[in-house]
């Protein structure tokens, strides 16, 4: 008989993450704490309490760029090693006890040099606390695998450097390269030196595209740069038409993703933190995962969002009346997709993914 879908039997079945920012999921007890000790006085006034409920209103605003205000505060407090060490530990701690097996977590290290340190610097301290991070769950019994996706912001011009750097530490941590910020006005083809990079270097890389904007986004991404999988990809729905009867139509762009098999990193609440989707029911991953669509779930940002892995997919269950061999689809996609080498993607699926959520539909 199998196990019921409760946020309790959810959270102990495997899950894996492809989209998550680290400056986007501070325990809002360290952003205080890190505050304190570096000397950020930019911080609103409040207990832990009070501050993840500010950073959960500030990004509900229905505006990308406001909700991007907000990691001021995040990054303000993540500029020595120290802090960069802690925040990533635990975030491997706090996702592997919400049952994630496999993370994949980006961050900007540009962002990170106000206090002096150089880029190469901000990597290692971040790999080194997702080392620690890692071996703190192992010694409670909760197994998760880490990579690091370095992320260039579009509307700078240090994306080649950056896609360098991810090349130099691709055998210590770093699985690939991305870019983020605000897509109006910055396309991705800005960026085509680093992605031409990352193409020649055999590396893996991803794009933020299709969130706030529209199909020209995604079809740059993907037909220009060369995206392995898309950020977002959300607007790719608007591709898609649906008649009276429920027959949908896929215009080229649409099937072209479908049909490669190009996986979209979708975060549904946060796209109705940022006004990409109204809820849960209007957002286009209802559609796509029935029109089977490479769809996979993520948090994007767990402190801005108020989110978990575990909160994300128990509301798709509530919304859409999905069941454990859903649930498992969405994670193998996850899993398939991942910046890692098939042998380690198929065995993880094979001796984690897969047992554990047969254990729970017996």
């Amino acid at each position: 008989m199998a196990v019921p879908l409760t946020t309790d039997t959810i959270r102990d079945a495997p899950k894996v993450l492809l989209h998550d920012h680290l400056d986007g999921g501070l325990r809002p007890s360290t952003v205080i704490e890190l505050a304190d000790r570096f000397g950020y006085t930019q911080l609103p006034p409040g207990d832990s309490n009070v501050l993840g409920e500010w950073f959960h209103a500030a990004a509900h605003s229905g505006s990308l760029v406001r909700y991007l205000e907000t990691f001021s505060h995040t990054v303000g407090v993540m500029q020595h090693a120290d802090a960069l060490v802690r925040v990533a530990a635990e975030c491997a701690e706090d996702l592997a006890d919400d049952g994630v097996v496999y993370a994949e977590v980006r961050f900007a290290p540009e962002l990170h040099t106000e206090q002096g340190l150089a880029l190469d610097a901000v990597v290692e301290a971040v790999l080194e606390g997702f080392r620690q991070g890692t071996a703190n769950a192992r010694a409670r019994g909760r197994r998760i695998r880490v990579g690091c996706l370095l992320t260039a912001m579009r509307h700078a011009a240090r994306s080649l450097e950056i896609a360098e750097l991810a090349v130099r530490y691709r055998d210590t941590g770093v699985v690939g390269f991305d870019i983020a910020g605000a897509e109006a006005g910055f396309p991705p083809t800005r960026h085509l030196d680093a992605f031409e990079y990352m193409r020649q270097q055999n590396a893996h890389f991803t794009i933020h595209a299709g969130e706030a904007f529209g199909l020209p986004s995604i079809w740059e991404a993907l037909q220009w740069c060369g995206a392995d999988r898309l950020g977002h990809g959300v607007r790719i729905v608007d591709d898609i038409t649906v008649d009276d009867d429920g027959n949908a139509q896929l215009g080229r762009l649409a099937a072209y993703v479908r049909d490669m098999r190009i996986p979209l990193e979708m975060c549904p609440t946060s796209n109705i933190d940022t006004g990409a989707a109204k809820s849960i029911a209007e957002h286009p991953i209802g559609l796509l995962a029935k029109l089977k669509f490479r769809v996979t779930v993520n948090t994007d940002n767990r402190l801005m969002s108020g989110v978990s892995m575990t909160s994300e997919l128990a509301a798709l269950v509530e919304t859409f009346g999905y069941d454990w061999a859903d649930l498992q689809w969405f994670t193998v996609n996850a899993m398939k997709s991942a910046f890692l080498r098939f042998d380690e993607r198929l065995a993880l699926i094979n001796d984690v993914i897969k047992p554990g959520y047969a254990a729970l539909q017996a």
